[in-house]
């Protein structure tokens, strides 16, 4: 019997079943770690995330970050200034092309409800959401392209995502950083939460901050 391994795209499920399809790609993602492409691969899939890709690059930042942990704050730096550039590619696509593929990304990238839920969030606050959507578990993506659409101020857009994008990956970076393999299985599990949590305490601490001064 022939036991050799399968390769990754032949482990491609046959099925259009969403979640078979996620963790396939979720594994793809991951398998970069193990090639000497690891940082081009997390740059592209930063880019790809801010607008479209539906895994974050997270998980192959952490990864390179376990296997070489003195490079952690260089993998934080590509994968931060990658995002920036996918979500200035996703507000450029919000603003100049959105009703030639508006139908494409409510059938493949995200719900038309949720779409239209961003834009009275933003009537409210801008650089606040684009920021919760940079550092939290929220989808960015939706973020970036709705930016376009409803012609956020782009300095603003650009400034919020900047922030927010390097603080979630350096958060990441500085974990491992810290305190190596052990840190990774906690990451995993809680890094939805920690990151709420984390987004909680910023806010309110600008909120307190705003008010004595």
């Amino acid at each position: 019997m022939d036991e050799t391994p399968k390769t990754l795209a032949q482990q491609r499920p046959s099925t259009l079943n969403p979640m078979a399809w996620l963790r396939w790609l979720y594994e793809w993602v991951l398998h970069w770690a193990q090639t000497p492409y690891g940082v081009p691969a997390l740059a592209v899939i930063a880019v790809a995330e801010s607008s479209f890709f539906p895994v974050p690059p997270d998980v192959l930042l952490l990864a390179l970050c376990l296997g070489a942990p003195q490079r952690a704050f260089y993998f934080a730096a590509v994968c931060s200034v990658s995002s920036v550039i996918g979500g200035i590619g996703g507000y450029l696509i919000g603003w100049l092309v959105w009703e030639q593929v508006d139908q494409f990304f409510f059938a493949y990238v995200f719900g038309e409800p949720i779409f239209l839920r961003v834009q009275d969030v933003y009537r409210t606050y801008d650089f606040w959401a684009v920021f919760a959507a940079g550092f939290s578990p929220i989808p960015y993506k939706v973020f970036t392209i709705a930016a376009g659409v409803f012609e956020i101020d782009f300095v603003r857009f650009v400034l919020a995502s900047a922030v927010s994008r390097s603080a979630r990956f350096f958060l990441v970076a500085g974990l491992i950083w810290k305190f190596g393999p052990p840190i990774k299985d906690f990451v995993d599990r809680y890094f939805n939460l920690l990151s709420v949590v984390f987004l909680i305490l910023l806010i309110g601490g600008f909120a307190v901050i705003k008010l004595v001064i």
